[in-house]
């Protein structure tokens, strides 16, 4: 190639700088060949069942409830693995997906929604115990705004305007790239951020986080398991779809939260 990639000093290899970002660009690459030579050669166990997910999702969705899964279908065996945002779904190696959007968003795959969602402000107790009262009160601490350079603009404008706030001041903001970070900054006091409520409802329920407002926004996205059609007939996937639109779907619900239908925006956060 041209340049060093490693640096060798005793016993201990490393990386170079080139050799770090070139790793990160070819990680997904070399991680979907390492599997789709295991699956060519026969190395893969038939029972083994990859899940890719959006990280976000993962971490606060899937694997709190993925117990449950192994316990009814302990011969599966389970491959995680964490979807980048945006990435290409058709270069992805996995046998069912979680990802994030409105039905049609993924052409060539199916797909079955999980979760209807609202979205709405979470912060720590401790922000309330400050005096974040009301909405007006956000001029007076840090939104958390989750964009990216994919995104023209976050929820928060959405939200400002249905809580009849559209116009509000907000000097102080701190910016992230992905939802989890900024759930974890909302978390350790902060900031404000803007949860999804299948995603939040685990923190809420620890106490974590809570719900400053009662005003919440119905969104028309929502996370969705992706797959390929010649993949439906496997009976591994066929269970996995059977526990996640059921017993997943019930737990990341809310039974107080009436999700209603309404015309999709602009916005759509990275997971």
């Amino acid at each position: 190639m041209g340049i060093k990639l490693f640096v060798r000093t005793g016993n201990d290899v490393r990386l170079t700088e080139a050799g770090q970002e070139y790793l990160d660009s070819v990680r997904n690459v070399l991680t979907n060949l390492q599997a789709a030579t295991d699956r060519a050669t026969g190395r893969r166990n038939d029972d083994t069942l990859i899940i890719a997910a959006l990280g976000t999702f993962a971490v606060k969705c899937l694997l709190p409830n993925l117990q449950d899964f192994t316990a009814r279908h302990p011969s599966v065996v389970l491959s995680i693995r964490t979807l980048f945002p945006f990435g290409r779904s058709d270069a992805e190696d996995f046998d069912v997906s979680i990802q994030y959007g409105r039905e049609g968003d993924w052409p060539g795959f199916m797909s079955q929604r999980l979760t209807h969602e609202e979205i709405f402000p979470v912060c720590s107790p401790r922000l309330i115990e400050a005096g974040l009262r009301g909405p007006e009160d956000l001029t007076r601490f840090a939104i958390v705004r989750t964009t990216s350079p994919l995104i023209l603009r976050d929820d928060w404008p959405f939200w400002l305007r249905k809580a009849g706030v559209a116009d509000l001041p907000l000097p102080k903001e701190i910016t992230c790239d992905l939802l989890y970070p900024s759930y974890q900054i909302a978390i350790e006091g902060l900031g404000v951020a803007l949860g999804r409520s299948p995603v939040v409802k685990g923190d809420i329920a620890s106490g974590r986080l809570t719900e400053p407002f009662a005003i919440r926004l119905p969104s028309p996205l929502g996370y969705h398991a992706v797959y390929r059609r010649h993949h439906e007939d496997m009976p591994k996937v066929q269970r996995f779809l059977a526990w996640a639109t059921t017993e997943l779907a019930e737990r990341l619900t809310y039974q107080d939260i009436a999700i209603a239908q309404v015309e999709p925006t602009d916005a759509a956060a990275p997971s």
